[in-house]
């Protein structure tokens, strides 16, 4: 067996990053940005008005002065004019600021007659004037790679950017093996169960920036299991869950060592997750995760989306390490590094009670997993421990 962190290095060395490719705005939330985005225009690209209120000139903005309108700017309609002294112009929020005002009187500062305007004897000291380029200028850049989220978008089309240079998704396809299973809806045989974690894998890929891909089940068979294998082909990534122990049933390694899979590894030093295999088959990068639920998904936490990061051209640093006081005691650690599915409060954090790979209900209520080194002591409350966010 090796270390999680040898089986890290050796997975991420089965991928490259993948080509650039260019897609409308509209459709890059959650697309990896991988050249610098180059503001085309500033913003604001001219002064404009915070407030509704009323443009002036600085020199003329005393408490109870009183100044005549000559004109009204709104947003997408600038005021052509130059103020003049003892001049004010109707000013609404976004509008650019008119040639010669250098201040804006909020209009809860003023009494309006017909034209003329009375200033309040206690005047805001806000000019409430939004600098051209306050928020960004001409040449100034969004730095890649960045996974591009909703507010990305927003600054990119501010920068009136429309066409953005985004990694290409990588495909992955998720096989699921056995004849235990069975699709969501379906009707099983008592001795069968529903498949659940090709699921969660799916989610987990979409979530990443990748494109999933999710096969027919592949049965406990050599000729079910070349079907899903010839299914998956072409694909970046291809992910099998199950099958891959050795029990007489579990066909996976043999069946993919004989169409060509050129293994890199086979079982970790860890829990959950163990039988874990990665290798490269047919030109396509291969992860064998286990077929417990919490195996297959924690291992698809710490193995396959750093794969789909790397392949996005994402950073791929090992993930950094939390810490926090135990609310509860942990009894000593064994000779794997342990995974142990947590809940993470404001006064700390605690295991849950039952640790077994197979509770999915137990994965859903953790939000953390406390990381135990190999050999690690028994822990009493208070102890501060090592966690991973989840």
């Amino acid at each position: 067996m090796i270390s999680v962190a040898e089986a890290r290095a050796k997975t991420l060395a089965l991928v490259a990053q993948k080509d650039i490719e260019t897609v409308p705005l509209i459709e890059a939330r959650g697309r990896v940005l991988v050249q610098d985005a180059v503001a085309k225009r500033a913003q604001p690209p001219f002064a404009a008005s915070a407030m509704d209120g009323y443009a002036v000139r600085l020199e003329d903005a005393g408490p109870g002065a009183v100044l005549r309108v000559v004109g009204e700017a709104a947003a997408g309609h600038a005021f052509t004019g130059a103020i003049k002294p003892g001049e004010a112009v109707r000013i609404f929020t976004g509008a650019p600021i008119p040639q010669g005002a250098t201040r804006v009187i909020i209009q809860e500062d003023v009494t309006r007659d017909g034209t003329s305007i009375t200033l309040s004897k206690h005047l805001e000291e806000n000019h409430f004037i939004r600098a051209a380029g306050g928020d960004f200028t001409v040449g100034d850049r969004l730095s890649a790679p960045r996974l591009l989220a909703p507010a990305d978008l927003a600054l990119l089309a501010a920068m009136n950017l429309n066409n953005i240079p985004v990694s290409c998704k990588p495909s992955v396809a998720i096989i699921a093996t056995g004849d235990e299973l069975v699709m969501p809806g379906e009707s099983p045989a008592e001795d069968q169960i529903i498949a659940s974690n090709c699921f969660g894998l799916y989610a987990m890929v979409e979530a990443a920036g990748g494109d999933p891909r999710l096969l027919p089940i592949a049965r406990d068979s050599q000729a079910s299991l070349k079907t899903a294998f010839e299914l998956a082909r072409g694909s970046d990534l291809i992910v099998t869950i199950g099958g891959a122990s050795v029990g007489d049933h579990d066909l996976v390694g043999s069946v993919a060592a004989e169409l060509g899979l050129e293994r890199a590894f086979y079982k970790i030093a860890m829990r959950p997750g163990k039988p874990l295999m990665a290798g490269h088959l047919a030109g396509s990068a291969m992860l064998g995760l286990p077929g417990n639920p919490v195996s297959a998904m924690v291992c698809g936490q710490l193995f396959m989306l750093p794969m789909i990061q790397k392949m996005l051209g994402l950073p791929t640093e090992a993930p950094v390490l939390q810490s926090a006081p135990l609310t509860a005691p942990l009894s000593a650690n064994g000779r794997r590094e342990h995974y142990m599915r947590a809940r993470l409060t404001p006064k700390g954090i605690a295991a849950f009670d039952r640790q077994d790979s197979s509770l999915l209900t137990v994965l859903a209520d953790a939000n953390a997993l406390i990381v135990r080194p190999v050999d690690d002591p028994a822990r009493p409350v208070g102890d501060v421990v090592s966690y991973l966010p989840i």
